[in-house]
């Protein structure tokens, strides 16, 4: 059982398709279908189920590629220790990013750059469940986002800030001059919110269910720049976090009052895995910036 197998049954796995597979694998297709059968002639059991040119997962397959993941994950950490010993002047940091913590990563991103000049930095912005999937599948080092929720074994977390829930609004709208709100009275205003999937409207859902009340939510955008754009048009407000408005966008938040209206801003990696050097020297960084940010 060789660890590029295990790769290619975990790409396969995640596609449920080995043309796509293949190409995003820079293989042939008929490689990837040896190598996969290689694996299952070792392992005595199909990964796949073969239906015409559809394939399913099957449910040895399923069980196996949890191990088949943790045992890449554990080979890449071993081959990371051993490129610290030399240095952290090369390399690839993989980060993932939720929009409201822009703001905080940009500014990391030119000090440590100015610092490390030889190590390269792939930031991927998506939403919070988009992340995590990729950071299960060791496609990124650490992701930045605001979490609340239970805490899982199997992540490390790391606290960045708190930063307050805000109504945003155009600078012409009448609550635009006030100091803050209330929620009861952000829900009765006509609602633009991100769509579901974001972390950010899941821990929306989440206080005015708390609170039973029932928001005005009469647009759904996916797209943040997007939203602030329809805000800017003086007809409906947002719920977002501080960090995620600034000044240049041309809207104004409020904040809104009441308990538990802060959300937490967080580093999140995988528990067992070798942090590189660059990463904790990343991590470093980001939590000196964050002292001015919430």
């Amino acid at each position: 059982m060789e660890l590029r197998q295990l790769r290619y049954f975990i790409k396969a796995k995640e596609l449920l398709n080995f043309t796509e597979a293949a190409r995003q694998l820079h293989i042939s297709q008929s490689t990837l279908s040896q190598q996969i059968a290689q694996l299952e002639d070792e392992l005595g059991v199909l990964l796949f189920d073969r239906i015409g040119k559809r394939v399913a997962l099957t449910e040895a397959g399923q069980l196996f590629s949890g191990y088949a993941l943790q045992s890449i994950h554990k080979a890449e950490s071993g081959l990371q220790v051993l490129r610290d010993l030399n240095n952290m002047d090369t390399g690839e940091i993989r980060i993932g990013l939720t929009y409201g913590l822009r703001p905080i990563l940009a500014p990391s991103l030119i000090r440590f750059m100015q610092t490390w000049p030889g190590i390269k930095i792939q930031v991927v912005l998506g939403t919070s469940a988009e992340l995590l999937e990729k950071l299960a599948h060791l496609d990124l080092d650490f992701i930045l986002t605001f979490h609340e929720a239970e805490k899982e074994k199997h992540l490390r977390y790391q606290m960045l800030f708190e930063s307050p829930m805000t109504l945003v609004m155009a600078p012409n709208m009448p609550l635009a001059k006030k100091k803050s709100v209330s929620l009861e009275d952000a829900a009765r205003l006509p609602l633009a919110l991100p769509s579901q999937g974001y972390s950010t409207r899941a821990f929306i859902s989440h206080v005015l269910s708390q609170k039973n009340l029932s928001p005005n939510i009469t647009l759904e955008i996916n797209d943040i720049n997007m939203l602030l754009e329809v805000i800017r048009s003086g007809s409906w407000y947002s719920i977002l976090v501080r960090t995620s408005v600034k000044q240049e966008d041309g809207v104004v938040a409020v904040p809104i009052t009441g308990k538990g209206m802060q959300r937490k801003a967080m580093i999140i990696s995988l528990n067992e895995s070798y942090e590189k050097k660059s990463v904790t020297a990343f991590h470093r960084l980001l939590k000196e910036m964050s002292k001015s940010m919430g």
